[in-house]
């Protein structure tokens, strides 16, 4: 009579988990080992021929297997896909405040107010790459000393601080409604990243939608810098 004990049936365990274990002839259980199935609710069934597995896989088991299986792939696919739509809202929202933005400054300056509708087309067309339906414009990168080709599609920052004291400006409520303009814009970048968070096959679309967004951020900066002190940079060094 060969006893199994509580250690063979551990070593036995980590090589394959199981959920019924089934005795060979002429074996016994300790009381070790028979605890330690209890403890595990693992059934046991005593005296009959040994099987070589030691789970049991029925019709019903392997039906409910696929159906949760099926069910985690359809809670992922969800997932994506309010994300998604989360992206897109907010960029059809950004959409509507470059229209509100532009309609501001209209009474104050046609050109910039102009050049806000310009900006805010090819953000549509960003919104339409990200779908899929497009290529895209790209905005133009109008050179300065704190911006140039290599350098305008990434986010550098703001190229200053926009205080109480701009509020007193000639164009204070241009470059006020310029600055909620570019902030709001800012906040893409974080939805963007969220949608294909993990998903390295389409990390360079990714990077492709942010770094358009950051150019039209950077064209906002530009412009907030003219308002403020006409044609010079005023980035910081």
């Amino acid at each position: 009579m060969k006893f199994i004990t509580e250690e063979d049936l551990r070593d036995l365990y980590k090589r394959e988990p199981f959920t019924t274990y089934e005795m060979q002839p002429g074996t016994r259980l300790t009381p070790g080992a028979r605890q330690f199935l209890a403890d595990r609710g693992i059934n046991m069934f005593d005296d009959i021929p040994f099987v070589k597995k030691y789970t049991v896989t029925t019709s019903e088991d392997a039906a409910k297997a696929q159906s949760v299986t099926e069910n985690q792939e359809i809670v992922q696919k969800k997932q994506i896909n309010w994300k998604q739509k989360k992206l897109y809202c907010k960029m059809r929202s950004m959409e509507a405040l470059f229209l509100s933005t532009g309609q501001e400054l209209l009474n104050k300056d046609v050109f910039l107010a102009q050049s806000v509708i310009n900006l805010g087309k090819q953000f549509a067309n960003i919104r339409m790459f990200a779908e899929g339906k497009g290529l895209g414009e790209i905005v133009c990168c109008q050179e300065c000393s704190g911006m140039n080709g290599d350098n305008f599609c990434e986010d550098i920052d703001d190229c200053f601080e926009i205080t109480e004291f701009h509020m007193q400006l000639e164009k204070g409520k241009e470059i006020l409604n310029l600055h909620k303009l570019r902030c709001a814009l800012r906040e893409v970048e974080p939805v963007v990243m969220e949608v294909y968070e993990g998903n390295e096959n389409e990390m360079k679309l990714c990077e492709e939608i942010v770094g358009r967004v950051n150019k039209i951020v950077n064209a906002l900066s530009q412009m907030i810098c003219s308002a403020v002190g006409g044609k010079e940079c005023q980035r910081k060094s």
